[in-house]
């Protein structure tokens, strides 16, 4: 009878356990599948997703293994509905035909200006980079730069540069025209437009305010709203940057859903994380994009360590079509 009776607490005990993390699973789930980024602590959840997804799955498994049924047939289920979400950014989509001037375009986070420049060109370089945008550009990063040689390959700069985070720029192979492409952020956001030797290209260095700080998500959210939408009636526009957000938040899905795709998920590298960089917690995530109107075929891209900055660059070669 005491054998029986412990078995029985025993079993108890391992069917609270999985439930207390299905509970929690669900939650996480909830969050995502709500298409609400809510508050700062939801939104650090979200971005969490593909993470969550892979637990929910190995605990659905797990649950039927230990014969709880219900337990394992919900978490399975659901975890099942994450993974038709999350999956498809490890595979390329069909490349659509298309003519027209092939770009690149490289993104990188300076960490306030701590970034190894040398390393910044050096990547320029290699990857044949034709526009540059830059996020939290410092003066001090700037003449870094010039000493890097940075002026010998993108000649053509529109710098908003500032002490700290605020900073921003652009720079470009091709002759490029400041313009203001969004509403005042906290974070400069340079914008320019970029005259290619076919059609123009509208290049903005994307950089929202993190969503997780005291404050609240609010500003974070709005400028993500405040990002401009992608055009039919003029040059194709592409946002590259440090977006603070995954492809899982509402925010970011809003600008996919405009017309806009994300070149990691076009090629299947769209689960390749950026930041932290080198660390392993926080847990890595992908908050680093460039978004190109969906018009344009995406034929590669990469993700690129650089030393100083807590971010990796990322970089995207694509094709501007002849309208």
């Amino acid at each position: 009878m005491v054998d029986i009776a412990e078995r029985r607490t025993r079993r108890g005990f391992t069917t609270f356990l999985l439930v207390v993390a299905a509970i929690a699973f669900l939650l996480a789930a909830l969050t995502r599948l709500s298409g609400v980024d809510g508050t700062r602590h939801m939104i650090a959840a979200t971005a969490l997703t593909p993470y969550v997804t892979a637990a929910g799955v190995l605990l659905g498994l797990l649950a039927l293994l230990l014969r709880r049924w219900l337990v394992g047939a919900v978490t399975l289920l659901v975890a099942i509905v994450l993974v038709a979400a999350v999956a498809p950014r490890a595979f390329p989509d069909s490349r659509p035909f298309g003519r027209g001037a092939s770009v690149t375009v490289m993104a990188a986070n300076l960490l306030v200006g701590k970034a190894e420049a040398e390393a910044v060109v050096a990547a320029v370089r290699a990857h044949d980079v034709d526009v540059l945008a830059l996020q939290e550009l410092t003066p001090a990063m700037v003449r870094d730069f010039d000493r890097a040689g940075l002026e010998e390959v993108l000649p053509h700069r529109h710098f908003l540069d500032e002490p700290g985070a605020s900073g921003s720029g652009i720079a470009s192979r091709y002759p490029l025209f400041p313009r203001t492409l969004t509403p005042p952020s906290t974070l400069g956001q340079a914008g320019a437009l970029v005259d290619l030797p076919g059609d123009d290209l509208e290049v903005l260095s994307v950089h929202p305010l993190p969503p997780v700080v005291d404050d609240g998500p609010e500003r974070w959210q709005r400028e993500l709203a405040g990002l401009p939408e992608r055009r039919l009636d003029g040059p194709v526009r592409v946002l590259a940057g440090d977006f603070n957000a995954t492809l899982d938040h509402a925010g970011l899905r809003r600008l996919l859903n405009g017309g806009y795709k994300d070149a990691a998920d076009e090629v299947g590298e769209g689960l390749n994380p950026t930041w932290p960089s080198g660390a392993l917690w926080p847990p890595p995530v992908t908050i680093d994009h460039v978004l190109v109107d969906n018009r344009c075929p995406v034929d590669a891209f990469a993700v690129v360590d650089v030393p100083g900055s807590d971010h990796r660059a990322v970089v995207t070669r694509f094709v501007v079509p002849a309208r």
